[in-house]
């Protein structure tokens, strides 16, 4: 079996990183949420390739320090969605 490419992985990570960013603002940490929502957006938009691939990663990697370091706990951005259906 081969591995997969960078375009077949990169939607998985994008979306990972668009969960980040829905718990970034969740703790109250609008504006980093916004910069790193327009840093994935700006990586998705382009080439899907393992520059992409690195890049997201790399996104995803930086910005879960950040929740590490917060003050507050976190709710997941899920769990609150489906506690409310």
């Amino acid at each position: 079996m081969e591995p997969k490419s960078a375009a077949e992985e990169l939607p998985g990570l994008y979306r990972a990183v668009l969960d980040r960013v829905g718990e970034l603002e969740a703790s109250g940490r609008r504006d980093l949420a916004n910069a790193v929502r327009a840093e994935a957006t700006r990586i998705y938009s382009r080439a899907w390739d393992d520059q992409a691939r690195k890049g997201l990663l790399a996104l995803l990697r930086r910005n879960s320090d950040a929740l590490l370091d917060r003050d507050t706990p976190v709710r997941s951005f899920r769990r609150r969605i489906l506690r409310a259906v």
